[in-house]
């Protein structure tokens, strides 16, 4: 089974493990997310990206706008992949797509370029698409009406996440392809260990019950152990948090 990570390395390691994985069974929408704001795309993506060239495909990396394209091959230099990006305006996205292209990852792509994502995986065909660190759970979760139920129903219901981490209060909501998705909650001894496993993602109200009982449980434990020791004074919430991201970024 696979462990909750402890640092960014070892997160990157299984989230390549995780595509690789995915890939070979036949997934051709993939995500990949580590959901830390304070995390750097670029430096993430260069030791993400040889999963990718190592499984033999010509590779094309498309950053979210011109600058951060630019930036990127002032810093990597001389590549065996192509890098683009998806915010060129005069530029269609299907005319930076060539028919040589054997793969694409699309790095830090987020609500505003959700159009030209769409366009690009609809184009790929049985191309692999790999999404990596995307910022699209606000068009999954809080669009409202006709048109974001469509486009979570045509498009963003296709995406598999075979890696995703995310830290949340004492807990940690985590999947690594092939395993199943898996809560993780911190114990008295600051180490995390999974509460449940699940085959889809544990999100909204569902979540927040899971965890919620989970505290309950804990609460009922500390009032019958009153007598012999006084309960634990939990962090708060952004104490809890970064501390996770701390020791996932050391």
């Amino acid at each position: 089974m696979t462990e909750l990570p402890q640092d960014l390395e070892t997160a990157i390691a299984q989230a390549q493990a995780a595509t690789q994985a995915a890939i070979e069974d036949g997934y051709r929408l993939i995500q990949v997310e580590i959901v830390y704001p304070e995390l750097k795309a670029q430096p993430i993506a260069e030791q993400f990206i040889p999963v990718l060239t190592e499984l033999g495909y010509q590779l094309k990396v498309f950053f979210p706008d011109t600058g951060a394209a630019a930036l990127a091959r002032r810093d990597w230099g001389e590549t065996p992949f192509r890098i683009a990006d998806l915010g060129s305006r005069r530029i269609s996205i299907t005319s930076q797509m060539e028919e040589d292209d054997e793969c694409f990852l699309l790095i830090e792509p987020s609500d505003v370029e959700i159009e030209k994502v769409e366009q690009l995986c609809n184009e790929a065909g049985d191309r692999p698409v790999v999404l990596l660190l995307p910022r699209l759970e606000s068009v999954a979760t809080v669009g409202i009406g006709y048109a974001a139920r469509q486009l979570r129903e045509r498009f963003l219901s296709k995406l598999t996440s075979c890696y995703y981490v995310r830290p949340l209060p004492g807990a940690a909501v985590y999947r690594c392809y092939p395993s199943l998705w898996q809560v993780w909650v911190e114990g008295e001894d600051g180490d995390y260990t999974i509460l449940t496993e699940m085959s889809s993602k544990p999100a909204g109200e569902a979540l927040e019950r899971l965890l919620m009982g989970e505290e309950e449980e804990s609460k009922d434990e500390d009032n019958a152990e009153s007598t012999s020791a006084p309960p634990r004074q939990r962090p708060g919430f952004l104490t809890e948090v970064q501390r996770f991201i701390r020791a996932l970024t050391r």
